[in-house]
Protein backbone atom coordinates (compact mmCIF):
# COMPACT_ATOMS: atom_id res chain seq x y z
CA UNK A 1 0.00 0.00 0.00
CA UNK A 2 1.26 3.53 -0.76
CA UNK A 3 2.36 5.75 2.10
CA UNK A 4 -0.37 8.26 3.02
CA UNK A 5 0.71 11.90 3.41
CA UNK A 6 -1.45 14.64 4.87
CA UNK A 7 -0.80 18.34 5.28
CA UNK A 8 -2.07 21.08 7.56
CA UNK A 9 -1.22 24.46 6.04
CA UNK A 10 -1.52 27.47 8.33
CA UNK A 11 -1.28 31.21 7.83
CA UNK A 12 -1.58 33.27 4.70
CA UNK A 13 -2.44 32.50 1.10
CA UNK A 14 1.20 32.86 0.09
CA UNK A 15 2.14 30.06 2.46
CA UNK A 16 -0.75 28.04 1.01
CA UNK A 17 0.76 28.33 -2.47
CA UNK A 18 4.06 26.92 -1.13
CA UNK A 19 2.07 24.04 0.37
CA UNK A 20 0.29 23.33 -2.93
CA UNK A 21 3.60 23.14 -4.81
CA UNK A 22 4.93 20.66 -2.24
CA UNK A 23 1.75 18.57 -2.43
CA UNK A 24 2.16 18.25 -6.19
CA UNK A 25 5.74 17.01 -5.77
CA UNK A 26 4.62 14.52 -3.14
CA UNK A 27 1.83 13.11 -5.31
CA UNK A 28 4.12 12.80 -8.34
CA UNK A 29 6.55 10.81 -6.19
CA UNK A 30 3.90 8.13 -5.69
CA UNK A 31 2.60 9.00 -2.23
CA UNK A 32 -1.14 8.99 -1.56
CA UNK A 33 -2.49 12.36 -0.42
CA UNK A 34 -4.78 12.07 2.58
CA UNK A 35 -7.30 14.71 3.66
CA UNK A 36 -7.61 13.31 7.20
CA UNK A 37 -4.20 14.21 8.61
CA UNK A 38 -4.84 12.30 11.81
CA UNK A 39 -4.97 8.98 9.94
CA UNK A 40 -1.94 9.45 7.69
CA UNK A 41 1.51 7.88 7.85
CA UNK A 42 3.21 11.22 7.31
CA UNK A 43 1.90 14.61 8.43
CA UNK A 44 3.30 17.92 7.24
CA UNK A 45 2.57 21.04 9.29
CA UNK A 46 3.22 24.00 7.00
CA UNK A 47 3.53 26.70 9.62
CA UNK A 48 3.05 30.44 9.91
CA UNK A 49 5.40 32.44 12.11
CA UNK A 50 4.25 35.99 11.44
CA UNK A 51 2.75 37.03 14.79
CA UNK A 52 2.43 35.53 18.25
CA UNK A 53 -1.06 34.06 17.74
CA UNK A 54 0.08 32.36 14.53
CA UNK A 55 3.12 30.87 16.28
CA UNK A 56 0.93 29.53 19.08
CA UNK A 57 -1.45 27.94 16.57
CA UNK A 58 1.47 26.31 14.75
CA UNK A 59 3.01 24.90 17.93
CA UNK A 60 -0.37 23.60 19.12
CA UNK A 61 -0.81 21.76 15.83
CA UNK A 62 2.69 20.27 15.98
CA UNK A 63 2.21 19.07 19.56
CA UNK A 64 -1.18 17.57 18.70
CA UNK A 65 0.43 15.40 16.03
CA UNK A 66 3.31 14.58 18.36
CA UNK A 67 0.74 13.01 20.67
CA UNK A 68 -0.68 10.95 17.78
CA UNK A 69 2.84 9.84 16.91
CA UNK A 70 3.45 8.65 20.47
CA UNK A 71 0.21 6.67 20.22
CA UNK A 72 1.54 4.98 17.09
CA UNK A 73 -1.01 6.56 14.77
CA UNK A 74 1.54 8.57 12.79
CA UNK A 75 5.00 7.55 11.60
CA UNK A 76 6.60 10.82 10.53
CA UNK A 77 6.09 14.49 11.43
CA UNK A 78 7.37 17.14 9.03
CA UNK A 79 7.52 20.85 9.93
CA UNK A 80 7.83 23.38 7.09
CA UNK A 81 6.95 27.02 6.51
CA UNK A 82 7.75 30.29 8.23
CA UNK A 83 8.00 28.99 11.81
CA UNK A 84 10.44 26.31 10.68
CA UNK A 85 12.50 28.94 8.86
CA UNK A 86 12.46 31.40 11.75
CA UNK A 87 13.06 29.03 14.67
CA UNK A 88 15.28 26.36 13.15
CA UNK A 89 17.36 25.39 16.19
CA UNK A 90 14.54 25.85 18.67
CA UNK A 91 12.18 23.43 16.92
CA UNK A 92 14.90 20.80 16.51
CA UNK A 93 15.79 21.11 20.21
CA UNK A 94 12.39 21.59 21.84
CA UNK A 95 10.32 19.25 19.63
CA UNK A 96 12.45 16.14 19.03
CA UNK A 97 9.34 14.27 17.84
CA UNK A 98 9.60 16.30 14.60
CA UNK A 99 11.40 13.98 12.19
CA UNK A 100 11.87 16.63 9.50
CA UNK A 101 12.30 20.39 9.78
CA UNK A 102 12.66 22.19 6.46
CA UNK A 103 13.29 25.89 5.94
CA UNK A 104 11.53 27.56 3.02
CA UNK A 105 14.69 27.30 0.93
CA UNK A 106 14.52 23.52 1.18
CA UNK A 107 10.89 23.03 0.15
CA UNK A 108 12.11 21.48 -3.10
CA UNK A 109 13.60 18.62 -1.05
CA UNK A 110 10.31 17.61 0.57
CA UNK A 111 10.09 14.19 -1.12
CA UNK A 112 13.70 13.25 -0.35
CA UNK A 113 13.25 14.38 3.26
CA UNK A 114 10.11 12.25 3.72
CA UNK A 115 11.86 9.20 2.28
CA UNK A 116 14.80 9.65 4.65
CA UNK A 117 12.51 10.07 7.64
CA UNK A 118 10.59 6.90 6.75
CA UNK A 119 13.94 5.06 7.01
CA UNK A 120 14.50 6.45 10.49
CA UNK A 121 16.72 9.45 9.73
CA UNK A 122 16.27 12.92 11.16
CA UNK A 123 16.32 15.66 8.54
CA UNK A 124 17.06 19.31 9.27
CA UNK A 125 17.63 21.36 6.12
CA UNK A 126 17.69 25.12 5.69
CA UNK A 127 18.72 26.16 2.21
CA UNK A 128 19.09 29.80 1.11
CA UNK A 129 15.75 31.63 1.27
CA UNK A 130 16.16 32.52 -2.40
CA UNK A 131 15.76 28.81 -3.23
CA UNK A 132 12.12 28.77 -2.15
CA UNK A 133 10.38 27.53 -5.32
CA UNK A 134 8.06 30.09 -6.89
CA UNK A 135 7.21 28.01 -9.98
CA UNK A 136 5.89 24.50 -10.28
CA UNK A 137 2.76 22.42 -10.60
CA UNK A 138 0.25 22.76 -7.77
CA UNK A 139 -2.63 20.88 -6.22
CA UNK A 140 -5.28 23.48 -5.38
CA UNK A 141 -6.33 22.97 -1.77
CA UNK A 142 -9.28 25.39 -1.61
CA UNK A 143 -12.52 25.40 -3.61
CA UNK A 144 -11.58 24.43 -7.18
CA UNK A 145 -12.84 27.49 -9.04
CA UNK A 146 -10.40 30.03 -7.51
CA UNK A 147 -6.67 30.02 -6.93
CA UNK A 148 -4.04 32.27 -5.43
CA UNK A 149 -1.31 33.36 -7.82
CA UNK A 150 1.90 34.26 -6.01
CA UNK A 151 3.87 36.71 -8.13
CA UNK A 152 6.79 37.33 -5.76
CA UNK A 153 8.31 36.28 -2.45
CA UNK A 154 10.14 38.18 0.26
CA UNK A 155 9.87 41.87 1.12
CA UNK A 156 12.02 44.99 0.89
CA UNK A 157 9.73 47.33 2.83
CA UNK A 158 11.27 46.61 6.25
CA UNK A 159 8.36 47.81 8.37
CA UNK A 160 9.72 47.92 11.91
CA UNK A 161 7.02 45.61 13.32
CA UNK A 162 7.35 42.91 10.68
CA UNK A 163 9.53 39.79 10.67
CA UNK A 164 8.80 38.83 7.05
CA UNK A 165 12.11 40.15 5.60
CA UNK A 166 13.97 38.07 8.22
CA UNK A 167 11.91 34.99 7.42
CA UNK A 168 11.42 35.30 3.67
CA UNK A 169 14.38 37.41 2.58
CA UNK A 170 14.57 40.19 0.01
CA UNK A 171 11.85 40.80 -2.59
CA UNK A 172 12.04 38.45 -5.56
CA UNK A 173 9.63 38.79 -8.50
CA UNK A 174 8.70 35.89 -10.74
CA UNK A 175 9.22 36.27 -14.45
CA UNK A 176 6.02 37.59 -16.00
CA UNK A 177 5.80 34.89 -18.65
CA UNK A 178 5.96 32.24 -15.90
CA UNK A 179 3.18 33.94 -13.95
CA UNK A 180 0.92 34.25 -16.99
CA UNK A 181 1.62 30.66 -18.02
CA UNK A 182 0.60 29.44 -14.55
CA UNK A 183 -2.58 31.50 -14.66
CA UNK A 184 -3.40 30.03 -18.08
CA UNK A 185 -2.79 26.51 -16.76
CA UNK A 186 -5.08 27.17 -13.78
CA UNK A 187 -7.78 28.56 -16.07
CA UNK A 188 -7.49 25.50 -18.32
CA UNK A 189 -8.16 23.35 -15.24
CA UNK A 190 -11.37 25.14 -14.30
CA UNK A 191 -10.18 28.11 -12.23
CA UNK A 192 -12.28 31.19 -13.02
CA UNK A 193 -11.00 33.57 -10.32
CA UNK A 194 -7.32 34.40 -9.92
CA UNK A 195 -6.22 36.19 -6.75
CA UNK A 196 -2.85 37.89 -7.15
CA UNK A 197 -0.76 37.84 -3.96
CA UNK A 198 2.70 38.80 -2.71
CA UNK A 199 4.00 40.62 0.35
CA UNK A 200 3.75 43.74 -1.82
CA UNK A 201 2.26 43.21 -5.31
CA UNK A 202 2.67 46.92 -6.05
CA UNK A 203 6.45 46.39 -6.06
CA UNK A 204 6.19 43.58 -8.61
CA UNK A 205 8.85 43.62 -11.30
CA UNK A 206 10.99 46.43 -9.88
CA UNK A 207 13.86 43.96 -9.43
CA UNK A 208 13.42 42.75 -13.02
CA UNK A 209 12.84 46.05 -14.78
CA UNK A 210 15.26 48.69 -13.47
CA UNK A 211 13.03 49.77 -10.61
CA UNK A 212 9.86 50.08 -12.70
CA UNK A 213 6.69 48.37 -11.45
CA UNK A 214 5.27 45.80 -13.86
CA UNK A 215 2.00 45.08 -12.03
CA UNK A 216 -0.26 47.04 -14.42
CA UNK A 217 1.17 45.18 -17.42
CA UNK A 218 0.81 41.83 -15.63
CA UNK A 219 -2.83 42.54 -14.74
CA UNK A 220 -3.67 43.44 -18.33
CA UNK A 221 -2.13 40.18 -19.52
CA UNK A 222 -4.04 38.16 -16.92
CA UNK A 223 -7.29 39.81 -18.01
CA UNK A 224 -6.64 38.57 -21.54
CA UNK A 225 -6.93 34.94 -20.41
CA UNK A 226 -10.25 33.94 -21.93
CA UNK A 227 -11.47 31.46 -19.31
CA UNK A 228 -10.92 33.76 -16.35
CA UNK A 229 -13.97 35.59 -15.01
CA UNK A 230 -12.49 37.60 -12.12
CA UNK A 231 -8.96 38.82 -11.38
CA UNK A 232 -8.37 40.18 -7.87
CA UNK A 233 -5.31 41.78 -6.23
CA UNK A 234 -4.56 41.74 -2.49
CA UNK A 235 -2.17 43.83 -0.33
CA UNK A 236 -1.52 46.98 -2.40
CA UNK A 237 0.73 49.44 -0.58
CA UNK A 238 -0.78 52.97 -0.61
CA UNK A 239 2.36 54.83 -1.67
CA UNK A 240 2.73 52.66 -4.78
CA UNK A 241 -0.81 52.98 -6.13
CA UNK A 242 -0.07 54.84 -9.36
CA UNK A 243 -2.31 56.46 -11.94
CA UNK A 244 -1.36 53.66 -14.31
CA UNK A 245 -2.60 51.05 -11.84
CA UNK A 246 -5.84 52.98 -11.33
CA UNK A 247 -6.33 53.18 -15.09
CA UNK A 248 -5.97 49.40 -15.38
CA UNK A 249 -8.42 48.87 -12.53
CA UNK A 250 -10.94 51.20 -14.15
CA UNK A 251 -10.58 49.85 -17.69
CA UNK A 252 -10.33 46.07 -17.32
CA UNK A 253 -13.74 44.43 -16.87
CA UNK A 254 -12.33 41.19 -15.44
CA UNK A 255 -10.33 43.05 -12.79
CA UNK A 256 -12.73 43.29 -9.85
CA UNK A 257 -13.13 46.79 -8.47
CA UNK A 258 -11.63 45.85 -5.12
CA UNK A 259 -8.62 47.60 -3.59
CA UNK A 260 -7.03 45.99 -0.55
CA UNK A 261 -4.76 48.69 0.91
CA UNK A 262 -3.15 47.88 4.28
CA UNK A 263 -2.50 51.38 5.66
CA UNK A 264 -1.91 50.13 9.28
CA UNK A 265 -2.23 53.65 10.78
CA UNK A 266 -2.64 57.33 9.88
CA UNK A 267 -0.71 59.18 12.60
CA UNK A 268 2.41 60.63 10.97
CA UNK A 269 4.71 59.84 13.88
CA UNK A 270 3.33 56.29 14.23
CA UNK A 271 3.76 55.70 10.49
CA UNK A 272 7.30 57.06 10.70
CA UNK A 273 8.10 54.74 13.61
CA UNK A 274 6.65 51.88 11.55
CA UNK A 275 9.04 52.86 8.71
CA UNK A 276 6.05 53.60 6.52
CA UNK A 277 5.32 56.79 4.62
CA UNK A 278 2.22 58.91 4.39
CA UNK A 279 0.01 61.24 6.38
CA UNK A 280 -3.71 61.51 7.09
CA UNK A 281 -4.00 64.14 4.34
CA UNK A 282 -2.20 62.00 1.75
CA UNK A 283 -4.18 58.90 2.66
CA UNK A 284 -7.51 60.76 2.49
CA UNK A 285 -6.56 62.17 -0.90
CA UNK A 286 -5.63 58.69 -2.15
CA UNK A 287 -8.96 57.19 -1.08
CA UNK A 288 -10.85 60.11 -2.67
CA UNK A 289 -8.83 59.73 -5.87
CA UNK A 290 -9.55 56.00 -6.09
CA UNK A 291 -13.28 56.50 -5.51
CA UNK A 292 -13.38 59.33 -8.03
CA UNK A 293 -11.65 57.24 -10.69
CA UNK A 294 -13.55 54.00 -9.89
CA UNK A 295 -16.95 54.96 -8.40
CA UNK A 296 -17.98 51.33 -7.78
CA UNK A 297 -14.74 50.42 -5.99
CA UNK A 298 -14.69 48.43 -2.74
CA UNK A 299 -11.97 49.68 -0.39
CA UNK A 300 -10.47 47.31 2.16
CA UNK A 301 -7.77 48.03 4.72
CA UNK A 302 -6.04 46.60 7.78
CA UNK A 303 -5.04 48.57 10.85
CA UNK A 304 -2.81 48.01 13.87
CA UNK A 305 -3.67 49.38 17.31
CA UNK A 306 -1.25 49.66 20.19
CA UNK A 307 1.96 50.19 18.25
CA UNK A 308 4.73 51.38 20.62
CA UNK A 309 4.26 55.06 21.39
CA UNK A 310 0.65 55.20 20.11
CA UNK A 311 -1.07 57.84 22.27
CA UNK A 312 -4.76 58.41 22.86
CA UNK A 313 -4.45 61.35 20.45
CA UNK A 314 -3.00 59.06 17.79
CA UNK A 315 -5.79 56.58 18.34
CA UNK A 316 -8.46 59.29 18.16
CA UNK A 317 -6.95 60.42 14.86
CA UNK A 318 -7.20 56.85 13.57
CA UNK A 319 -10.83 56.54 14.72
CA UNK A 320 -11.79 59.80 13.02
CA UNK A 321 -10.13 58.62 9.82
CA UNK A 322 -12.12 55.37 9.87
CA UNK A 323 -15.36 57.28 10.50
CA UNK A 324 -14.69 59.73 7.70
CA UNK A 325 -13.35 57.40 4.99
CA UNK A 326 -15.90 54.63 5.67
CA UNK A 327 -13.97 51.66 4.31
CA UNK A 328 -16.16 48.95 2.82
CA UNK A 329 -14.04 46.23 4.45
CA UNK A 330 -11.69 46.59 7.42
CA UNK A 331 -9.69 44.36 9.73
CA UNK A 332 -7.99 45.60 12.89
CA UNK A 333 -5.24 43.77 14.78
CA UNK A 334 -3.44 44.50 18.00
CA UNK A 335 0.29 45.10 17.73
CA UNK A 336 2.38 41.97 18.31
CA UNK A 337 5.98 42.52 19.47
CA UNK A 338 8.05 40.19 17.29
CA UNK A 339 11.52 39.36 18.52
CA UNK A 340 14.27 40.58 16.26
CA UNK A 341 12.23 43.48 14.89
CA UNK A 342 13.11 47.11 15.70
CA UNK A 343 9.63 47.85 17.08
CA UNK A 344 9.98 45.18 19.76
CA UNK A 345 12.85 47.18 21.26
CA UNK A 346 11.09 50.56 21.14
CA UNK A 347 10.18 52.38 24.36
CA UNK A 348 6.60 53.12 25.37
CA UNK A 349 5.16 49.69 24.64
CA UNK A 350 1.37 49.80 25.01
CA UNK A 351 -0.46 47.66 27.56
CA UNK A 352 -2.25 44.62 26.09
CA UNK A 353 -5.64 45.63 27.48
CA UNK A 354 -5.34 49.08 25.93
CA UNK A 355 -4.36 47.57 22.57
CA UNK A 356 -7.39 45.30 22.60
CA UNK A 357 -9.79 48.02 23.76
CA UNK A 358 -8.65 50.24 20.91
CA UNK A 359 -9.06 47.43 18.37
CA UNK A 360 -12.55 46.70 19.72
CA UNK A 361 -13.53 50.37 19.36
CA UNK A 362 -12.38 50.41 15.74
CA UNK A 363 -14.26 47.22 14.89
CA UNK A 364 -17.42 48.48 16.60
CA UNK A 365 -17.32 51.60 14.47
CA UNK A 366 -16.65 49.50 11.37
CA UNK A 367 -19.65 47.28 12.14
CA UNK A 368 -21.84 50.40 12.04
CA UNK A 369 -20.34 51.41 8.72
CA UNK A 370 -20.86 47.94 7.25
CA UNK A 371 -24.48 47.85 8.43
CA UNK A 372 -25.08 51.19 6.72
CA UNK A 373 -23.40 50.08 3.49
CA UNK A 374 -25.07 46.67 3.45
CA UNK A 375 -28.50 48.22 4.06
CA UNK A 376 -27.93 50.36 0.97
CA UNK A 377 -27.50 47.14 -1.02
CA UNK A 378 -31.10 46.02 -0.42
CA UNK A 379 -32.97 45.99 -3.72
CA UNK A 380 -29.79 45.89 -5.81
CA UNK A 381 -28.59 42.96 -7.89
CA UNK A 382 -25.04 41.60 -7.60
CA UNK A 383 -23.14 38.86 -9.39
CA UNK A 384 -22.24 35.99 -7.06
CA UNK A 385 -20.07 32.91 -7.48
CA UNK A 386 -21.72 29.84 -5.93
CA UNK A 387 -19.60 28.22 -3.20
CA UNK A 388 -22.04 25.66 -1.82
CA UNK A 389 -25.35 24.90 -0.14
CA UNK A 390 -26.02 25.35 3.58
CA UNK A 391 -28.54 22.65 4.48
CA UNK A 392 -29.21 24.20 7.89
CA UNK A 393 -30.05 27.60 6.43
CA UNK A 394 -31.61 25.88 3.39
CA UNK A 395 -29.89 28.33 1.07
CA UNK A 396 -26.98 28.57 -1.30
CA UNK A 397 -24.02 30.76 -0.39
CA UNK A 398 -21.21 32.42 -2.25
CA UNK A 399 -19.23 35.61 -2.75
CA UNK A 400 -19.69 38.74 -4.78
CA UNK A 401 -16.83 40.58 -6.48
CA UNK A 402 -16.77 42.76 -3.35
CA UNK A 403 -15.69 39.83 -1.17
CA UNK A 404 -12.34 38.04 -1.06
CA UNK A 405 -12.24 34.43 0.20
CA UNK A 406 -11.93 33.85 3.95
CA UNK A 407 -11.57 37.51 4.92
CA UNK A 408 -14.85 39.10 3.80
CA UNK A 409 -18.55 38.34 4.05
CA UNK A 410 -20.87 35.98 2.18
CA UNK A 411 -24.05 36.21 0.17
CA UNK A 412 -26.76 33.69 1.14
CA UNK A 413 -29.48 33.17 -1.45
CA UNK A 414 -32.27 30.94 -2.67
CA UNK A 415 -32.86 29.65 -6.17
CA UNK A 416 -35.62 27.75 -7.90
CA UNK A 417 -32.99 26.01 -10.03
CA UNK A 418 -30.22 23.59 -9.16
CA UNK A 419 -26.88 25.39 -9.04
CA UNK A 420 -23.31 24.15 -9.35
CA UNK A 421 -20.28 25.16 -7.33
CA UNK A 422 -18.32 27.77 -9.29
CA UNK A 423 -21.36 28.94 -11.24
CA UNK A 424 -21.91 32.72 -11.50
CA UNK A 425 -25.46 33.94 -10.84
CA UNK A 426 -27.24 37.25 -10.36
CA UNK A 427 -28.70 37.72 -6.88
CA UNK A 428 -31.15 40.41 -5.82
CA UNK A 429 -30.42 41.49 -2.26
CA UNK A 430 -33.46 41.31 0.01
CA UNK A 431 -31.99 41.58 3.51
CA UNK A 432 -28.77 41.73 5.55
CA UNK A 433 -27.36 39.69 8.41
CA UNK A 434 -24.35 41.27 10.16
CA UNK A 435 -21.56 41.28 7.54
CA UNK A 436 -23.50 39.07 5.10
CA UNK A 437 -26.16 39.70 2.47
CA UNK A 438 -29.33 37.66 1.84
CA UNK A 439 -31.09 37.45 -1.49
CA UNK A 440 -32.73 35.58 -4.34
CA UNK A 441 -31.39 34.48 -7.70
CA UNK A 442 -32.91 36.44 -10.56
CA UNK A 443 -32.68 35.86 -14.30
Amino acid sequence: MPIKVGMVSLGCSKNQVDAEIMLSKIKKAGFELCTDSGSCDVVIINTCGFIEDAKKEAIENILEFCTLKKEGKIKVIVVTGCLAERYQKEIAKEIPEADVVLGIGSNDNIVEAINKALKGDKVYEFGPKENCPLNGDRIISNLPFFAYLKIADGCDNFCTYCAIPMIRGRYRSREMDDVVAEAQMLADHGVTEIIVVAQDPTRYGEDLNNGNCMLPELLRRLCRIEKLHWVRVLYCYPERITDELLDVMAEEDKLVKYFDIPIQHVSEHVLKDMNRVGSPKELRELMEKIRSKIPSVVLRTTLITGFPGETEEDFTELCNFVKDVKFDRLGCFTYSAEEGTPAAEMPNQVDEEIKQRRADVIMLEQSRIVEEKNSAMIGKTVEVVVEGFDRYAESFFGRSAADAPDIDGKVFFTSENKLKMGQYVNVQIDDIMDYDLIGTVVE
